[in-house]
């Protein structure tokens, strides 16, 4: 998959988002976040648009919790550290952390909350 993401970004013209679903206490720690954050960085860029969707407990996995909106939240902070320039929120209400702003002056494009443009 990694050699697939890495392809996609430098020898095709396709667009790429990644989008990494949180499932508390099996893929939100820390060190996990930093490590992956850093190999986008290293091998895709900084640019590689990342969003970090909150999981919720549905048909065959019940038996976990929905990941809490701090954690999404520490996740793109994580990501953002790391070097990383367009990290989002999803499946949260989180209108700041889901807009879309200029890389120039800061300024809101798109202002998203859960799956709803709000403008």
């Amino acid at each position: 998959m990694l050699d697939t993401l890495q392809y996609i970004v430098h020898e095709t013209d396709c667009w790429l988002e990644i989008t990494t679903l949180l499932i508390p206490g099996h893929n939100d720690s820390n060190a996990e976040l930093e490590a992956m954050s850093r190999w986008l960085v290293d091998h895709l860029g900084p640019d590689v648009p990342l969003h970090f969707t909150a999981f919720h407990p549905d048909y065959k996995m019940t038996d976990v919790e929905a990941t809490p909106l701090a954690t999404v939240r520490r996740a793109r902070a994580i990501a953002l550290a790391q070097g990383l320039r367009h990290v989002y929120t999803g499946n949260v209400h989180d209108s700041q952390s889901g807009t879309t702003c200029c890389p120039g002056c800061d300024k809101p494009l798109i202002e998203c909350d859960w799956h709803r443009l709000q403008r």
